[in-house]
Parts: structure tokens; C-alpha cells; sequence
């Protein structure tokens, strides 16, 4: 398999940029010839992206973005399509399983960047991202079944954020909607001219930023684990939670901070 190799901040090369500034990561994807195609060592590069972040706690923020035209074109099946044996695309499917999960489990949040199609797996990475904001021009689409593919996995984000009704129409179409669509729906969080959309971005992540880091990663945590539990199970989960955040020292400084009418001096623990 090729070498892989990430490249390192303010570089220009290679299958995967990173910019790191103010407690923002930005995670470019960079085949903008192939629409930002999904190949293998684009995935294995990102997962090994996702991994050095976990542990930086400079960043607050990530952003997964895409370089040329396109956000994500979803996978390469060119790439598919030149390695007859089976096992090459059944381990290309688990590297995007364990990146895919790798940005859940991450304790910074993920936006995604969208200012072009996200098609397929590119789709999918819009939805599995914990939000999202799109330019006007931005489409999206699981439109792997009109090339004999259906997008079951692009289907496991996709039905945890939008209606499952909406969300089979989407796989059994592949027929994109456009920004406003996916808004509507709950795809993305916000949508803006294209020209604005970067300070879109900073201004939400300026708003995440001034959270206390280890509160956020906490909740993050919570979240996800709750949402695919029973509601009485996910109730007891969140109830300790929430009682393991008021004992933390940002719990106490913020309640604090709130009974004495200043602004919390967050220490991230």
C-alpha cells in the first residue's frame, strides 16, 4: 500500500493539510482532482490525523474541510474498481467504520466545512461530524445507489440526524438537496453565502472555545453514549454525569462564577 504520510502545519502538500491557529485545527482534505475522493491512504492518513488530536490539548476545535470544487466526493471507486480482490475494499470499508467513530469518540468538537457537494461518504462525513455549516452552493447526496452501491453506511449517520423517512429517500434516490434542504432537515447547522462562510465557522467556534475544554469533552462524551440507549437508561447515564460535572472544579467554578455575577476562569478539569 502506498506510504502515507501527514503533513504537518501550514504545509501544502500531501493527501491531508492541517492548520492549527488560535484553538482551531483544520483537517483539509487534499485530492481536489478527485473531488476529494475517499481513497485509502486519505483514510488511513485522517484516522491518523484524528488520533494525534485526541491528546492535543492546544486544540479546541476541529474542522474537517475540502480543498478545490468539492467538500467530499465520498469513496474512490476508481481505486475500488482497480483491486479485484475483495479484501481491499472490505478494509478500505473499515478504515472509514474506525475514522467515521474516531470523530465521535474524539473529546474536541468536529465541525465540517462544507462549501461544495458531499456525496456518498462525503455525506456521510457531513453527518457524522458533530456539526456542520455549508456554503449556499453546497449539495449533498447518498447517491452511491445510482452506481450499484446503496450507501448503507453513509445510512448510519444519516438516519441519526435527519427523519428516517427522509433519510430512505435520500439512499433509495441518490438524488442531492440542496443547502437549504439539508438545514431544514437537520444535516447542518447553519448556511451562509460562501464568501462568509469562514467567519461562520470562527464565530462558532469562538463560541465553543470560551467553554471549559474538559466540560465540553465530557458532555461529548455523554451524548453520544445516551442517544442509542432507552430513555430511563440514558436519564440514570446523564444523571451521573450530570453529578460528576457539578463536583468537577469548572462545575464548581462555574456555579460559582454564575452566583457571583463574573466570568468563570476556566482551568480544563
Amino acid at each position: 500500500m502506498t506510504a502515507i504520510h501527514l503533513t504537518t502545519a501550514g504545509t501544502d502538500t500531501g493527501v491531508l493539510l492541517r492548520e492549527d491557529a488560535g484553538g482551531v485545527a483544520t483537517l483539509t482534505l487534499n485530492r481536489p482532482d478527485q473531488y476529494n475522493a475517499l481513497s485509502a491512504a486519505m483514510l488511513a492518513t485522517l484516522q491518523s490525523a484524528l488520533h494525534d488530536l485526541a491528546d492535543d490539548t492546544s486544540v479546541r476545535v476541529v474542522v474537517i474541510a475540502g480543498a478545490g470544487k468539492a467538500f467530499c466526493a465520498g469513496h474512490d471507486l476508481k481505486e475500488i474498481n482497480e483491486h479485484a480482490d475483495p479484501a481491499f475494499a472490505k478494509d478500505v470499508f473499515e478504515r472509514c467504520r474506525q475514522m467515521m467513530t474516531a470523530l465521535t469518540r474524539l473529546p474536541q468538537p468536529v465541525i465540517a466545512r462544507v462549501h461544495g457537494p458531499a456525496y456518498a461518504a462525503g455525506c456521510q462525513l457531513v453527518a457524522q461530524c458533530d456539526l456542520a455549516v455549508a456554503a449556499t452552493e453546497a449539495r449533498f447526496a447518498t447517491s452511491g445507489v445510482n452506481y450499484g452501491v446503496f450507501c448503507s453506511t453513509p445510512g448510519v449517520p444519516l438516519s441519526r440526524n435527519i427523519p428516517r423517512k427522509l433519510a430512505m429517500e435520500m439512499l433509495l434516490t441518490g438524488d442531492p438537496i440542496d443547502a437549504a434542504t439539508a438545514l431544514a432537515r437537520g444535516l447542518v447547522n447553519r448556511v451562509v453565502p460562501a464568501k462568509e462562510l469562514d467567519a461562520e465557522l470562527q464565530r462558532l467556534a469562538q463560541s465553543i472555545i470560551t467553554k471549559s475544554a474538559a466540560v465540553i469533552a465530557a458532555g461529548k462524551k455523554v451524548f453520544y453514549e445516551q442517544a442509542e440507549k432507552a430513555m430511563d437508561q440514558a436519564y440514570r447515564d446523564a444523571t451521573a454525569a450530570m453529578v460528576d460535572n457539578v463536583r468537577s472544579e469548572d462545575g464548581r467554578e462555574g456555579i460559582a462564577a454564575f452566583a457571583e455575577k463574573r466570568k468563570p476562569r476556566w482551568k480544563d478539569r
